[in-house]
């Protein structure tokens, strides 16, 4: 399964994933391999993304910079302050409007 997060202002990780968690505005909801496909709103809370086999790259809020990795099993947690989410053919899009300071 993969998935592109992106904000307004840069793409914030792409690669393979296992799981990503989000605060849907009827409330949290996860995404696993094979899920239906939706699309929903999105309200402030936590994105939880578990990468899983696989390159991906993410933005590391400590350093600013985007990174390269490829460890399954990472957990790489944004604050968000909204947004959307699409599943389609285990392809998911996340748009976020902002990461939370």
């Amino acid at each position: 399964m993969n998935i592109t997060v992106l904000t307004p202002d840069k793409k914030i990780f792409e690669g393979a994933i296992i799981s990503v968690k989000v605060p849907g505005t009827d409330g949290q909801f996860q995404v696993l391999k094979n899920h239906a496909p939706i699309v929903s709103s999105l309200e402030k809370g936590k994105v939880v993304i578990v990468t899983s086999k696989g390159d991906y790259e993410y933005f590391d809020e400590e350093s600013g910079n985007i990174v390269k990795m490829a460890e399954p099993g990472k957990t790489i947690t944004y604050a968000v302050t909204g947004g959307f989410i699409e599943v389609l053919n285990n392809e998911i899009s996340l748009l976020i409007e902002g990461l939370q300071e």
